[in-house]
């Protein structure tokens, strides 16, 4: 679940320079020999460089984008959602692409013969929840689902519940001993609810010295903070929304968690999850602290200085949830063209296929969710890539594409997929994951996602210069992209992921201009059924982009190199365990 990051960073672009060198052992850069042919973009001072060749195989994987993503987003595969019509025509779409492109299976089946899938073990659950009524002295309040709260439950159950449990507000709901803090000191949670602020302290205070400073760490998390209150003993736990420090509006919250929820088949039913899952608006927030009798500006204010103290709000909640479940497989597609020399030695190329599907609850008449930027774009990239790297026929190394499933769902697929790879971890090179691309045109910054992590940043940057571009920051770190797509489930497993995409400062229009249409997707198309596609979108942009992914999934097939995640990277040491194995 992220939003464009074409349409998401709008300025605090930097120039990057220096080359690590740890990942440039053994390679030969690629010639800056002269051509005859070039063609340039102009806008202002700056200059797109493309060749003549370039630029044909740009409109090329432009018109591949094209072709796929109307596919891919149109009505008949309604909203892509896991276990569901719209996953049977968009895997065997998928298979048939790869196949069609001279691929081979990535995968195995149940009897260890070669297949397009892997299988994915799920549980689907189409939840119906009451409101949550608080109850206390002289309180009576009821929430109403969508409107006021969102209630679910990872608990694979046909039944979940509260009953008069007590509400304690614990901030944040971090316990980070290495920061010195823990929300829940001093606490015992048996059988209670924790009301939790979302994102984290450092965000709250913008002190560089506090956490990540604006930057959220995986502490400001929502899926952290229920796992959290899990590990506390609570009986459920409830976030408070908040536009900026969740990174989307509430549309996005009650669209994603009111639909029918996909998780991972447990073998114990998820039994140590909290019983209750939810968020309330911040308006129902306000009104909870109220009847307290607290100020919940106030208590926001005390949460994000050391030393906080939790308290209880002397209130009780109560709810109740009726789940029909229903177990299946859904699919990751891996399609592999193999290495020359080190087929064993594989550059993985990762996009989430799924969307959210049909919503019956979605406002308006339109209930599909067809999810055409997001990631419609991303899977029709691992084809129109996998395409040009065929053409290429020159890795020494394999390069493998997997389009994950359930992304959507809290990234179940790629963790799957980590979990049980086709290929060993250990001698994966490296990885590129491809979400939600532009739409918009050439730009001329690419933005990487959870900037300064791991060595493959500045191969990255010595082919955007090529292109005349150059390397940009995010714009709100706060929002913790880092942790919201398919990479993160391979990074922390130790892989050298990087995740870029076009930048804000767009070629053609200029930022002002991005800045508006960032502001439109997010409150008219992101997560609604609104993110539909559209045949006069610009996508030369992600074109550039995926050529980008090739060119340094090549220069890393056919070279020894190992790149590594930077020195203090909370990686590094996962991959540096595993250096043996890479001699």
């Amino acid at each position: 679940m992220r939003i464009p990051t074409t349409w998401r960073r709008l300025g605090l672009a930097i120039a990057i320079g220096g080359v690590i060198s740890g990942c440039s052992k053994g390679n030969e850069e690629v010639s800056s020999q002269a051509h005859s042919h070039k063609e340039h973009i102009e806008h202002g001072t700056e200059k797109l460089n493309l060749e003549a060749a370039e630029k044909a195989q740009i409109d090329i994987v432009a018109a591949d984008l094209h072709k796929h993503v109307a596919v891919l987003a149109s009505d008949e595969f309604e909203g892509r959602a896991p276990a569901s019509k719209g996953e049977e025509l968009t895997v065997n779409y998928l298979a048939e692409q790869f196949k069609a492109l001279g691929l081979t299976p990535g995968a195995v089946d149940s009897d260890g013969n070669p297949s397009w899938f892997q299988e994915v073990p799920i549980v689907e659950m189409d939840i119906q929840s009451t409101p949550l009524t608080i109850q206390g002295e002289g309180v009576g309040q009821v929430l109403k689902p969508i409107d006021d709260m969102v209630a679910f439950t990872q608990r694979q159950t046909s039944a979940s519940s509260l009953n008069e449990s007590e509400l304690v507000f614990v901030g944040y709901g971090i316990v980070a001993p290495e920061n010195n803090w823990n929300d829940y000191a001093g606490l015992d949670m048996e059988g209670k609810t924790a009301v939790i602020l979302v994102n984290d302290p450092g965000y709250a205070t913008q002190d560089e010295a506090l956490f990540n400073g604006n930057a959220m760490t995986y502490y400001g998390r929502w899926s952290y903070k229920f796992e959290e209150a899990a590990r506390q003993g609570a009986a459920g736990a409830i976030i408070i929304h908040e536009n900026g420090a969740a990174g989307y509006p509430w549309e996005v919250v009650s669209g994603s968690w009111s639909g029918a929820q996909v998780s991972l088949e447990a073998e114990n039913k998820n039994i140590d999850r909290v019983a209750i899952e939810a968020w309330i608006t911040n308006q129902a927030a306000k009104d909870l602290f109220q009847a307290a009798g607290l100020d919940l500006t106030e208590e926001m204010a005390a949460a994000k200085a050391l030393g906080f103290k939790p308290k209880s709000l002397e209130l009780k909640a109560s709810i109740e949830l009726s789940n029909s479940l229903e177990k299946s497989n859904s699919r990751n597609v891996i399609a592999k063209l193999p290495g020359k020399k080190y087929a064993d030695e594989t550059i993985v190329y990762t996009a989430h296929w799924d969307h959210l599907g049909v919503n019956k609850n979605a406002s308006g008449e339109d209930h599909i969710f067809n999810g055409a930027v997001d990631n419609a774009t991303g899977t029709a990239g691992l084809l129109a890539l996998a395409a040009q790297a065929v053409k290429e026929d020159q890795a020494d190394r394999s390069l493998v594409f997997v389009a994950v499933t359930a992304e959507e769902s809290g990234l179940l697929g790629s963790k799957y997929y980590a979990a049980n790879p086709v290929d060993p971890l250990e001698k994966t090179v490296a990885g590129f994951n491809f979400d939600a691309m532009n739409v918009l045109g050439p730009t001329k910054d690419i933005t990487v996602v959870g900037f300064g992590s791991s060595e493959l940043e500045n191969l990255l940057e010595a082919a955007a210069k090529k292109q005349g571009r150059y390397l940009a920051a995010e714009e709100h770190p706060e929002r913790g992209y880092f942790y919201r797509s398919d990479h993160f489930s391979l990074a922390k497993e130790g892989v050298p992921m990087l995740y870029f995409d076009s930048g804000s400062e767009n070629h053609e229009h200029g930022r002002e201009w991005a800045q508006s249409k960032d502001k439109e997707y997010l409150s008219q198309h992101y997560h609604k059924p609104g993110d539909e596609y559209d045949p006069n979108w610009n996508l030369k942009g992600a074109a550039m982009n995926l050529q980008l992914g090739l060119q340094l999934g090549l220069k890393l097939a056919n070279s020894r190199d190992w790149p590594n995640w930077y020195e203090g990277n909370e990686f590094r040491a996962i991959r540096d365990a595993s250096a043996e194995s890479r001699k």
